[in-house]
């Protein structure tokens, strides 16, 4: 059973929500839900709760508690947002996992179809933009000569920050100021392009562990980050689905929810296993101490509370990234999320 009694308010409205989900009257038995549930992650210490999930078997458990035992569970490595909304769409997929850029595209564009809507968030954690240039100290000192290495062209939560960030520089109209000089990448790749000197990668606009990383080499130099663009805290990674997969999986949809909130329990109580299941894994070369280092940093939150979605939502609308905008931050999510204090 869920506790509540040491969480913050936003936490308990959260876990009250799933907990009031798991007493609701099901709507289709077991032999209707899917058998096994594919599950979209990337790369990066941001998916440690999924990597916990998929660990412990977190989602069989809670599954196998609700009367669906011998739930099989598939995680399928992606580099970016667009190809996992695309399997998505498809149906390859019943969980999609990425930042809010392709989150929002993806609810604009289904909203009379496929009602694709954020399920939580994964954490809070601010993103770097990172040069080898040593000429470049700002946005305004990168030239055409330069390359920036992010997840995905133009709608990556990496690609829209640095298009807001561009407007706050160059002035209204100036977003996409240096798009043609971005390319998609995965962060390992991009990383390794730039921190190898022989790449016209010369940045890369990344995510923990890899921005920490590269900051440990004298040549890298801090340009931006995302709280600097946003003035805060701001959600990095989101899980969303279809309606279709939450209102035909009543089951499965509570299973997933409440094996996020144990694995991101775990990480803030616990952080030395956490660091032990993403070094494993992950297969990292990374010291224990440094990823303790990353878990520890007050800047870094394992929490489902969106943060500064509605920023994003209302600059992609404005700048004709998609046609609309949510009434509010509760609009691009499912009930569940409704009772927490998100924004």
């Amino acid at each position: 059973m869920l506790k509540t009694g040491n969480l913050r308010p936003t936490r308990r409205a959260f876990v009250a929500g799933a907990a009031a989900a798991l007493a609701a009257p099901l709507v289709s038995n077991a032999q209707s839900e899917v058998r096994e549930v594919r599950i979209a992650k990337q790369f990066g210490i941001s998916y440690l709760p999924l990597m916990i999930m998929e660990d412990q078997r977190l989602i069989e458990k809670h599954a196998a508690a609700q009367g669906l035992p011998g739930l099989r569970t598939n995680w399928l490595q992606f580099a970016g947002g667009a190809p996992i909304n695309d399997a998505l769409i498809s149906g390859s997929l019943e969980f999609a996992g990425g930042g809010v850029g392709p989150m929002i595209t993806l609810w604009a564009r289904t909203r009379a179809n496929l009602g694709v809507r954020g399920v939580a968030s994964l954490n809070a954690m601010p993103l770097y933009l990172n040069t080898v240039n040593p000429n470049v100290r700002t946005i305004r000192d990168f030239t055409d000569r330069d390359r920036i290495g992010l997840p995905a062209v133009r709608v990556s939560i990496q690609a829209v920050t640095l298009q807001m960030a561009c407007e706050a520089a160059f002035g209204p109209g100036q977003h996409g100021r240096l798009d043609n000089i971005t390319v998609s990448m995965s962060h390992p790749d991009a990383m390794n392009a730039m921190m190898s000197g022989r790449s016209e990668v010369t940045a890369h606009f990344g995510s923990p562990p890899f921005q920490n990383q590269q900051l440990q080499d004298s040549r890298v130099r801090r340009v931006l980050s995302n709280y600097e663009v946003l003035g805060g805290s701001a959600s990095f990674n989101f899980m969303w689905t279809t309606a279709r997969v939450r209102d035909n999986n009543p089951r499965v949809y509570r299973a997933f929810l409440a094996a996020l909130e144990e694995a991101q329990a775990l990480i803030r109580s616990d952080a030395s296993t956490a660091a032990d299941i993403y070094l494993k894994v992950e297969r990292s070369q990374l010291s224990k101490d440094f990823v303790l280092g990353l878990l520890r940093d007050p800047e870094h939150e394992f929490t489902s509370v969106p943060r500064n979605t509605m920023k994003y939502a209302e600059f992609m609308q404005r700048t004709g990234t998609v046609a609309v905008k949510p009434s509010g931050w509760q609009e691009l999510y499912f009930p569940e999320l409704h009772g927490v204090r998100g924004s």
